[in-house]
């Protein structure tokens, strides 16, 4: 059992997400950083898919029950264990009546934070992930907050001070790589061409439904009558499904990366799809960072999709 003496800024339970029910409006939801998720569990013995906890910008107090091993992966927010700092990316273990605290946020933007066992919530639609916005999941549906209780499954014996080489540590990176989108045809090529060559700096709004960046300049549109049911707006379109990663684009001037809380469909055209080997690196953006995207094909998303699952594979071999 573990109790949350504070809650930090955002911190929920998650796990690799529910996948299946996009169709019917409930989203994947799960780790924004998967890959930093994955790591962090079999750094304790866990299963790949164990519940854990993500942190935002601002790390949890809590204090633990029972003994237990833990690791912290994903943004550089240094775990203390009764005040002394412990390693990033390496199980350390914890005994009853001690308290997990962070240091303040120095890279990254979400913490991960793995208990052996995992932690022990509900299962719903064959998941443990939070969706806030639905009131879904995770403990009682939202965010936790101060008095919070939470169980922790039995664990197998984890092998204290195993670390995650630093050359397996991915970091989120300045480049988005995207895909053309469905709606593309309904700006100019030099408003494409413009949006790719622009700087865009992340958005204080930015949260897991979508990343908003704020930067580049406003979208020029192909003139057009605008067909029934889409609305004035050059950027509306007739209702349609968003893929994970979609790039929407209200007014022209904000762009949006849908994410794992995204909403299913719309009236906002797409000018691309970030590729899904890219979408962890989002869940890492903090506010105003800089990025740029950049357009790649089907080739160069599989071969993306390729690398990220070699690094997987070694991330697995090293800590087997």
């Amino acid at each position: 059992m573990i109790e949350i003496v504070k809650p930090g800024l955002s911190t929920t339970v998650q796990d690799l997400g529910r996948p299946g029910y996009y169709h019917l409006g409930i989203p994947l939801s799960g780790a924004m950083d998967r890959e930093a998720l994955i790591a962090a569990n079999l750094l304790v013995g866990n299963d790949e898919g164990a519940a854990g906890l993500e942190a935002v910008f601002l790390g949890p107090e809590i204090r633990f029950t029972t003994d237990t091993t833990v690791a912290v992966t994903g943004a550089e927010m240094p775990p203390r264990l009764d005040g002394v700092e412990q390693p990033g990316w390496t199980a350390f273990p914890v005994r009853a009546g001690q308290v997990l605290s962070f240091g303040f946020l120095k890279a990254g933007a979400r913490a991960y934070i793995a208990l052996s066992g995992g932690i022990d919530v509900p299962v719903v639609l064959g998941s443990r992930a939070t969706y806030a916005l639905g009131a879904l999941g995770g403990h009682e549906g939202r965010a936790l907050k101060a008095g919070d209780r939470l169980a922790v499954a039995p664990g197998r014996p984890a092998e204290e001070g195993r670390s995650l080489p630093a050359a397996l540590r991915r970091k989120a990176a300045p480049v988005l790589r995207m895909l053309p989108g469905l709606y593309d045809h309904r700006v100019t090529e030099g408003a494409t061409e413009r949006f790719l060559n622009d700087t865009w700096k992340v958005a204080p709004e930015a949260d897991r439904i979508g990343y908003r960046f704020r930067g580049g300049h406003p979208l020029d549109f192909v003139p057009r009558e605008p067909p029934f049911g889409a609305g004035s707006d050059p950027s509306n379109i007739v209702d349609s499904c968003y893929p994970y990663g979609s790039i929407q684009v209200p007014g022209g001037t904000e762009p949006i990366v849908l994410h794992r809380d995204a909403v299913s469909g719309g009236g906002y055209f797409m000018i691309g799809t970030v590729i899904a080997a890219d979408m962890d690196l989002i869940g890492q953006l903090q506010p105003h960072q800089p990025v740029h995207f950049a357009r790649t094909d089907m080739a160069g998303a599989l071969a993306a999709r390729a690398e990220n699952a070699g690094r997987l594979a070694r991330i697995r071999d090293a800590l087997a």
